[in-house]
């Protein structure tokens, strides 16, 4: 990494923001430009600082961080924000999201994860199609390369779609999508089957992954993205009867590679 990402963290419990301040500090990679103790010190730390990550609390005096969500969404340049809060309701992290947060993440988590997220959003291109890779079957070099250029054109397709890889469920996502495409029966055992066969990869549980994916299409869904998806050639979506599914998502991006894929072996 070139430059080092400039980072402010908002909190006003001293204990948490000075172990967050020395753990992030400590990485060679990140810069603590900044600790800021109520919502309104905030505002003025990001427009004078104009740090690459702010690291927001929701509980703060004065302004909390929902009005700073909301006061954020006039600046022009506004940082990657992350939401680290020990409040874990869906009402509370649907509204941070709609507010213009990239990401939430509850209080409690190994802060490696939490670093790891930070420096994932300015190292995308490379941990997204190097994560896809690994989850391919390495059998043959000809296989690696169809699935190198899958994970490229997904990568594509789903930030179009405003589904970065830093947002909650991307991976899991892609590789869902690339399962359907092999094998198009999951549609219908999306429970039973696709959401398992990706918790197991990922050594994590059905749940968590169907929840992950229904989050990183709520996020493109309240930014008004998913109509990108009409810029790319193949596609022509109508989302006038509301937001997709977990399963319509999948069948939708899935549809135009089994039919390209089919065409090919035929």
């Amino acid at each position: 990494m070139n430059k080092k990402i400039k980072v402010v963290i908002a909190d006003d419990n001293a204990d948490i923001s000075n172990l967050l301040s020395e753990y992030l500090g400590s990485d060679s990679d990140l810069d603590i430009v900044g600790v800021a103790k109520n919502g309104v010190e905030t505002l003025s730390m990001v427009k004078s600082e104009k740090p690459d990550v702010l690291l927001l609390d929701i509980i703060m005096p004065e302004l909390d961080g929902l009005g700073v969500l909301e006061a954020l969404k006039t600046i022009p340049e506004k940082p990657v924000i992350i939401v680290y809060s020990a409040i874990s309701h869906d009402k509370v992290t649907n509204t941070a999201i709609t507010l213009g947060a990239d990401y939430y993440m509850v209080k409690g988590i190994d802060l490696k994860h939490l670093k790891k997220r930070i420096k994932s959003y300015f190292m995308e291109s490379e941990e997204s199609v190097d994560h896809l890779e690994a989850a391919g079957n390495p059998d043959s070099s000809q296989n690696g390369e169809i699935r190198a250029d899958l994970a490229t054109e997904l990568s594509g397709i789903l930030q179009e779609a405003g589904i970065l890889p830093h947002i909650k469920g991307y991976s899991y996502l892609r590789e869902a999508i690339t399962e359907v495409i092999d094998n198009v029966d999951l549609l219908s055992a999306v429970t039973k089957e696709l959401y398992p066969n990706i918790a197991n990869k990922f050594n994590t549980t059905s749940s968590r992954v169907e929840r992950a994916i229904r989050h990183s299409i709520e996020v493109s869904w309240n930014r008004g993205h998913l109509d990108n998806l009409n810029n790319i050639s193949g596609y022509n979506v109508n989302f006038e009867k509301g937001k997709p599914t977990n399963s319509e998502f999948i069948a939708l991006i899935s549809d135009k590679f089994r039919l390209r894929k089919s065409s090919e072996e035929s």
